[in-house]
């Protein structure tokens, strides 16, 4: 069976799941080849030691790095950068204290990432590694101590979508540009938890730094996973980090190593199946600005420019656009140049070596000579911690990540993001501007859809005991996409302590449907739309389910973070797109009337063992439940199978 990429490179790491080729929709447990925490290590650190756990089962695995509250210097901080520091060397941990630079600039930097490996971080923008030819892709913390303890951790294969990159990008484009134009232009979750795998010609033009800003930023366009093939670029890319770790005699890969992934690089199979297909010609990709306060809106540099929105602060910082190639860009424009009046220009470099090389190549002293205020080497006012955070009534230009509302400061400031260039032309200006014309122009929209990779295959599953073979019960189906945490357990209880498994029965679905809870009952199955548990990762939106009896959720899709809270709390989700759609057809009266809650007089009948669901004589298929997610099922949840696995419970 011909695999892509994301499913040959899982195959290559699996430690459990089906004995057959790999496909999309996989549950499977996965041997990472490097996993990185940084300041939420102390979380993950609580977690293990709540386990039971009591020796790491590979340090070599593990990197810590400290990025996040780095300007922190009051003492329960700095308390608890103590003792992260104090485990890694108990353990023989990798340790890169706070000002080495962010998590994700030193997993490349320094060797931790190769081609064809897979490596994690309990952050979300993993998906960076990609870039180097390895699947990166993001875990929650219990997910981290469960690697910690075991070595491993579980993982569903998403489906991969297919980006042919052609053409080469003009003067005054960036690789923000394209991953801001794909946000922009693809904005209707139709890459919602897919793994990207960028292809064509039109790689070849892209730098290693453009790559690692593309991958690093496809977290905001949705996707898990954001893969580049690995080339010359890459080889190079490879070669220098090798040189540079020499100078401490640290050998992570060797020449040889090199001269194998040149030879035989990962890749897809030439017949391999996508879920979609996506065509960016590079030649058209302009100037783009992301926002104000979302990635989802785009508006062409040439469109601001004759707004001439005024900027009271711009940041050139964070691990999607602040390596070497990015502040020499914006070196370039404010050469002899100054920031203008009332403009706060602030400066990080992804990590300490990039500001080092900088330094050495006048570029951090022509950033510093036209204004800009430097900052430590870490994450800072990207995430909202530390000095030049926006104020009330504000307005900013960044070449971060994300710009959601409040992120960076006050909810009442507005946030832009655009390139390094951009910016720099921005903090010189006093509004938003770019270094030279550009045109006012937005690449095609060119996207195709497949069957996905695996449709309606049918397997029998050996069902593990104390797992059910079917689940039948009283359908109840919430029609609405993106049904939310809050929705789910309100914010109300969520911080509460007091809160008893009935009480929290009694709440469930409030802020969605006050009448959720009279109408409902134990053993209900609920069937909901597409990117079912979106919003905050609170884990009540899950345990007050399973207070309330409902055996499992099916939805057209689900948010990964609530997805992985689910099954690490032992609760059963099923993805089953086409049922989702069945039933809107079926009740579309119901659901033009407004009805939130739908409640029908038929049974739906879920059948483990050939993953079936039938529904009035129907039937729809869902990817097998094997003993992975059967495991977790029956122990409660990834921190109870984890003691059980390690003799503990």
């Amino acid at each position: 069976m011909a695999q892509t990429v994301v499913e040959k490179i899982a195959q290559a790491h699996l430690a459990e799941g089906p004995k057959r080729p790999l496909r999309a929709g996989d549950f499977l447990s996965i041997r990472p080849f490097h996993v990185m925490t940084h300041d939420n290590t102390s979380a993950v650190m609580s977690k293990f030691k709540a386990i039971g756990a009591k020796k790491i089962c590979d340090p070599k695995q593990l990197v810590f790095a400290l990025d996040h509250d780095i300007q922190n210097q009051d003492e329960a901080n700095l308390k608890k950068y103590r003792s992260i520091e104090a485990f890694a060397k108990e353990h023989g941990v990798d340790f890169y204290p706070a000002g080495s630079g962010i998590g994700h600039q030193i997993m490349v930097e320094r060797g931790y990432v190769v081609p064809g490996s897979f490596v994690v971080a309990s952050d979300s923008h993993s998906n960076m590694y990609g870039a180097l030819g390895a699947i990166g892709t993001p875990i929650v913390r219990t997910d981290a101590a469960a690697v910690w303890a075991t070595g491993e951790f579980w993982w569903q294969i998403p489906r991969t979508i297919q980006v042919v990159l052609e053409g080469k990008l003009r003067q005054g484009a960036s690789g923000k540009d394209v991953i801001i134009s794909l946000c922009g232009l693809y904005n209707h979750d139709e890459a919602l938890n897919a793994a990207i795998e960028f292809s064509g010609p039109g790689v070849a033009s892209l730098s290693m730094d453009a790559r690692f800003s593309i991958s690093n930023m496809s977290t905001e366009w949705g996707p898990l996973v954001g893969w580049f093939p690995v080339d010359e670029v890459t080889i190079r890319y490879l070669r220098s980090v090798r040189q540079r770790l020499q100078e401490p005699s640290v050998e992570r890969f060797t020449e040889t190593d090199i001269e194998s992934w040149a030879v035989d690089p990962p890749r897809p199979d030439t017949d391999a199946s996508y879920a979609a297909r996506i065509t960016l010609d590079l030649a058209e990709v302009t100037p783009h600005v992301s926002g104000p306060d979302t990635v989802q809106v785009m508006q062409s540099l040439a469109t601001l420019e004759r707004k001439r929105v005024a900027i009271q602060k711009a940041y050139l910082i964070s691990c999607v656009n602040s390596r070497l190639e990015d502040l020499e860009a914006a070196a370039w424009v404010l050469c002899g140049k100054r920031v203008a009046p009332g403009v706060q220009f602030y400066l990080s470099a992804a990590s300490a070596w990039v500001q080092q090389e900088a330094e050495k190549r006048g570029i951090w002293q022509t950033l510093l000579d036209a204004g800009a205020t430097p900052l430590p080497s870490g994450c800072g006012p990207c995430i909202g911690l530390g000095v030049g955070l926006l104020e009330k009534g504000e307005v900013g230009i960044s070449a971060t990540n994300r710009n959601f509302k409040g992120r960076m400061g006050s909810r009442d400031a507005q946030c832009y993001l655009a390139s390094p260039e951009v910016v720099a032309a921005s903090a010189a200006a006093g509004y938003i501007t770019g270094p030279y014309p550009s045109a006012d122009l937005a690449p095609s929209r060119r996207f195709s859809e497949f069957a996905a990779n695996g449709k309606g295959l049918s397997e029998k599953v050996e069902i593990l005991p104390g797992f059910p073979e079917r689940v039948k019960g009283r359908l109840i189906f919430l029609p609405q996409d993106n049904v939310n945490t809050d929705a789910i357990y309100g914010k109300d209880y969520t911080y509460r302590d007091d809160m008893t498994p009935e009480m929290m029965a009694g709440v469930v679905m409030e802020n969605y449907d006050p009448q959720f809870g009279e109408r409902t009952r134990a053993g209900d199955v609920i069937v909901s739309g597409f990117n079912f548990g979106t919003g905050s990762s609170r884990e009540q939106a899950v345990t007050c389910l399973k207070a309330k009896g409902i055996p499992l959720v099916i939805a057209a899709s689900f948010s990964q973070t609530y997805l992985r809270n689910a099954y690490n709390n032992g609760f059963l989700c099923v993805e089953v797109p086409e049922f989702v759609l069945r039933l809107r057809k079926r009740f579309s009266a119901s659901i033009a009337a407004k009805e939130k809650t739908i409640i029908p007089s038929e049974d739906v009948d879920i059948d483990f063992t050939s993953s079936t669901i039938t529904w009035l004589g129907e039937k729809f298929v869902f990817p097998p439940l094997g003993s992975v997610p059967q495991s977790l099922v029956i122990a409660g949840g990834a921190e109870n199978l984890v003691a059980k696995r390690l003799g503990l419970a």
